[in-house]
């Protein structure tokens, strides 16, 4: 998925600038990387319209959608490579991009969605325990796959997913660890404990059998 972003240059610079950028209704933001080999690495400040932003970040891709950044007539690709939210308003506050060549392998972060109903939780009664929800991959720019999907609806208790198990695209390749576990059923507490107890009263079955000692033996005797 590639957006466009309208951006223009900052020529100051500085917490007042950037309080000033913000009432202006604009969102302060800075743009860096070199897009090419020997491509100058320079840091631009930019401001860049926030509702665009917005839309954005909140896109299922999030902040690995590519974006064409045009600035001064000319279309960079980049990425959000961080961005900054007021923690009331939930405001973004500022933006970091970061330039990539299109034939250059890259690294991102893509989330793990759950896909379908396990019977292992709505027959047998277990729990779906969401162990690791997002994995790190490793591909070209125009390859950056929204998520990965995991299919749980054949999973039952004590089966699960590991990353092997989805890691299965050609156009990407995990850096995540292959036997890492993203999601399996569980025994609910209550079931695992009522199963020990089950197997500790099957245990106690058994018939016990008391050896006699020395002095036990010895008053057996005089009673004869």
């Amino acid at each position: 998925m590639e957006a466009l972003l309208d951006a223009t240059i900052r020529t100051t610079f500085g917490k007042n600038e950037a309080r000033r950028t913000r009432k202006a209704g604009k969102v302060p933001a800075v743009v860096y990387g070199a897009a090419s080999e020997g491509a100058s690495r320079d840091a631009v400040s930019i401001a860049v319209e926030p509702k665009a932003l917005l839309k954005i970040l909140h896109s299922e891709a999030g902040a690995n959608t590519l974006i064409a950044l045009k600035l001064d007539g000319v279309d960079t690709k980049v990425l959000v490579k961080d961005f900054l939210l007021d923690p009331v308003t939930r405001q973004v506050l500022h933006v970091d991009f970061y330039r990539i060549a299109m034939d250059r392998m890259l690294t991102v972060t893509i989330p793990v969605l759950l896909k379908g109903e396990s019977p292992g939780v709505k027959v047998q009664g277990g729990l779906l325990e969401f162990v690791r929800r997002e994995i790190e991959i490793e591909c070209l720019p125009a390859d950056i796959p929204e998520h990965v999907n995991v299919d749980v609806s054949t999973l039952m208790v004590h089966q699960g997913v590991r990353v092997r198990d989805v890691a299965t695209n050609p156009k990407w390749r995990s850096l995540t660890d292959l036997d890492t576990m993203l999601v399996h059923i569980i025994l609910a507490k209550a079931d695992e404990a009522a199963a020990t107890g089950d197997a500790a009263t099957a245990g106690g079955s058994e018939p016990v059998v008391i050896k006699k000692g020395k002095k036990d033996e010895a008053e057996a005797e005089k009673k004869k």
